[in-house]
């Protein structure tokens, strides 16, 4: 077992330090001339400013580099600290300084307290957003025969982790002129299964029949959904919530919008559970993973075991308790779904940066208001308080070709991309359950509108204005 434990001394991660106390270094990426750092960009898809780009620097490549040297690269002590520090801070928007917590040489074992932070609120590092999804419905109970309500309009993994569970997605409609899920339209299709009709009730019903067991609203683009509204409908039918908060860290809802228990005031944290992502192109990016925030022991318990094989202890646990660290046993056919520690080390310095990233894409988003409002060409994407700026969603005039748009853009060098394509015109499931396009209007309404700009920290005031001079060019 020592050699396995080369980074540990006295039972204490070596090295690592709680990056709430630490001095920030500005990132690399930012003091790099413009023509030295896209150099390695251009030959992979020749263009000049990429669409996403993630913010790493110095303190990043230290993290990964003391996790190589530690000895101890999965699921461990590092990734106890990300899901102590990711909970503390959708707690009290401030980080816990975890020095006491890592030096401690009887560090609390994963499972005893299913995931760490505050008593009130849990947080599970997983490998991705959708396993977490998956986790957390399951962890729910969801199975066959179940109906679990989604939006139309959201990213595939929303509603694949439905069915990888044997039940049923039912789409909602966005509301007019949002991304949204719409509550009037989710209370509406409650009211039609909880009544034993089919989900849909364009041309004569269609869609699946089930017990609606449910609701995975979507904080697109990171700015957090009508929670107040959408908890009414939940509470009025027995409903868990499920949010999928992939794009939201860290949205911070307004002191009298709906808060859930508590103070937190951050979306992810007010419905049942809230799964994040940590996917390259996100807000914190680790490259890959994800982390479940829940304020239930019980759905904390069973994510913590499902998530590594159903095992009752985490393989941190068998190799630094006194007990016979060889024994275990199998709870339940579990998943491999953990994260290792190398990628929470990348999240713990993600995360004592993130108020200065979003500032970063605070500008950003401002420079694109002022250039394309008042232009009826444009229709600038609505925000208010507590949005995460994780995409710039422009919307264009219909009577401009927006196919045509983004090929335009791509000759001038700047990326862009569409988010989404709604659910029910892919083949899956249009074939699937019968659908048409126009059976959700708004949803491919704003589809055919919508195109992404460049939209991440460490952009430059000439790349800024470069997007938006080819943005007015593409459209002449």
């Amino acid at each position: 077992m020592n050699h396995l434990l080369g980074g540990l001394k006295g039972g204490r991660l070596a090295g690592a330090i709680p990056y709430s106390s630490r001095p920030f270094k500005p990132a690399r990426l930012t003091i790099t001339p413009v023509s030295h750092r896209l150099t390695h960009m251009n030959h992979i898809n020749h263009m000049n400013i990429p669409f996403a780009r993630p913010f790493i620097g110095e303190e990043e490549e230290e993290a990964c580099l003391r996790v190589l040297r530690s000895g101890w690269l999965t699921t461990g002590g590092e990734t106890l600290a990300f899901e102590h520090e990711f909970a503390s801070f959708l707690m009290s928007g401030t980080l816990r300084n975890t020095a006491e917590f890592l030096h401690s040489a009887n560090m609390a074992p994963l499972e005893s307290n299913s995931g760490a932070g505050d008593p009130a609120l849990r947080c599970l590092a997983v490998n991705s957003a959708t396993s977490g999804l998956h986790l957390t419905l399951e962890a729910c109970g969801v199975g066959k025969g179940d109906v679990v309500l989604t939006p139309a309009y959201t990213f595939a993994s929303t509603a694949e982790v439905v069915r990888y569970l044997g039940a049923e997605p039912v789409f909602v409609d966005v509301a007019p002129g949002t991304f949204h899920m719409d509550p009037n339209a989710l209370e509406a299709a409650v009211q039609r299964l909880a009544t034993g009709e089919q989900a849909y009730p364009a041309r004569g019903g269609f869609g699946p029949k089930g017990a609606p067991k449910a609701a995975l609203p979507v904080h697109y683009g990171g700015l957090p959904c009508d929670m107040n509204a959408i908890m009414t409908v939940a509470a009025r039918y027995d409903l868990k919530v499920i949010e999928d908060a992939a794009h939201s860290f860290p949205s911070k809802l307004n002191p009298g919008d709906f808060a859930g228990p508590g103070s937190t005031r951050f979306a992810g944290a007010i419905g049942d559970a809230g799964v994040f992502s940590f996917y390259a192109t996100k807000p914190l990016a680790t490259g890959e993973g994800g982390m479940v925030a829940t304020r239930s022991q019980e759905l904390a318990d069973r994510v913590s075991i499902m998530r590594s094989h159903g095992i009752d202890r985490t393989i941190w646990n068998r190799y630094t308790d006194t007990r016979a660290s060889w024994y275990y046993e199998v709870t339940a056919p579990g998943y491999k779904y953990n994260m290792p520690d190398i990628l929470s080390a990348l999240g713990r310095v993600q995360l004592s940066r993130c108020m200065e990233l979003l500032a970063m894409r605070m500008h950003i988003a401002a420079r694109y208001d002022a250039a394309f409002s008042g232009d009826d060409r444009f229709i600038i994407p609505a925000t208010g308080a507590g949005d995460a700026r994780h995409l710039y969603p422009l919307r264009l005039h219909p009577s401009i070709n927006r196919d045509a748009f983004i090929q335009t853009m791509r000759t001038l060098g700047v990326g862009v991309s569409v988010h989404f394509i709604p659910l029910h015109t892919m083949p899956y499931y249009r074939d699937r359950y019968g659908f048409e396009d126009n059976d959700f209007p708004e949803s491919f309404k704003m589809f055919k509108q919508e195109v992404s700009l460049p939209l991440w920290p460490g952009m430059t005031e000439e790349e800024i204005s470069s997007v938006i001079s080819c943005v007015r060019q593409a459209c002449s």
